[in-house]
């Protein structure tokens, strides 16, 4: 395995945003040209973008190090094979895919856990859509019901989402330094909800180091395609 950083060349930081493209969804057809294969090769890579100064930034981890035939990108690649003991502390940042699994008559479907739970309660209030949901809102005998603000929603169905997947991945998460951030939804074809994203960062602990490796190479969830599911950590100073 390969932990790559492909990044714009200094003095051709034009050209690179010419040839970037900001779509989502062409972004990760763009990066194939930095994993040249037949076509109909599965993608045997995850990438996570970062921008600085308005530039972007990709850090990749792949089965073979990415080429560049492009002046104006420049690739540093590194042999990656993460053995980290359990016990170790780290700090994580992860963009990723929150979904939950539901089932329905016509068979299993992923569902952004934000709009699930948003469902949920508003299926347990009789209410028809979330701006129904008055701010003054009251029940009988029971007291103010106001509507939980976004963040709060956002940062509890996202981080719990992120907790019951961790010890499969080999880790605990430290609850008192996790931040949840950049929520976003992702549209499709005729404005439909394709994916949503959301920013994690903090510290964590690995608990077993197979389990860890594993997740750093294979990534947590879905998405992965566009961004989503790559783990990047160091060790906590």
């Amino acid at each position: 395995m390969y932990f790559s950083l492909i990044t714009p060349n200094p003095g051709y930081e034009r050209t690179a945003a010419h040839e970037w493209l900001r779509s989502s969804y062409a972004e990760h057809q763009w990066l194939w040209r930095f994993f040249p294969a037949p076509k109909g090769t599965a993608r045997d890579f995850l990438f996570r973008r970062r921008d600085v100064d308005r530039l972007p930034r990709y850090y990749t981890v792949s089965s073979r190090p990415p080429e560049t035939d492009s002046q104006a990108w420049h690739v540093q690649s590194r042999a990656y094979q993460p053995r980290i003991p359990a016990g170790t502390r780290l700090s994580f940042d992860l963009r990723a895919n929150p979904a939950i699994s539901r089932t329905h008559e016509s068979g299993a479907r992923r569902h952004d856990v934000v709009m699930d739970e948003k469902k949920r309660l508003l299926a347990a209030r009789g209410l028809p859509s979330w701006e129904s949901w008055a701010p003054d809102r009251t029940i009988a005998d029971a007291g103010p019901d106001p509507r939980p603000p976004l963040y709060d929603l956002v940062h509890r169905t996202c981080s719990g989402w992120l907790a019951t997947r961790a010890e499969q991945h080999g880790f605990t998460l430290d609850a008192s330094s996790l931040t949840v951030a950049a929520y976003q939804q992702h549209g499709g074809k005729n404005g439909q909800l394709r994916f949503s994203t959301v920013d994690y960062g903090g510290e964590l602990v690995v608990t077993n180091e197979q389990r860890f490796a594993n997740a750093l190479i294979v990534g947590i969830g879905r998405a992965k395609a566009f961004g989503c599911g790559l783990l990047l950590v160091r060790r906590v100073a």
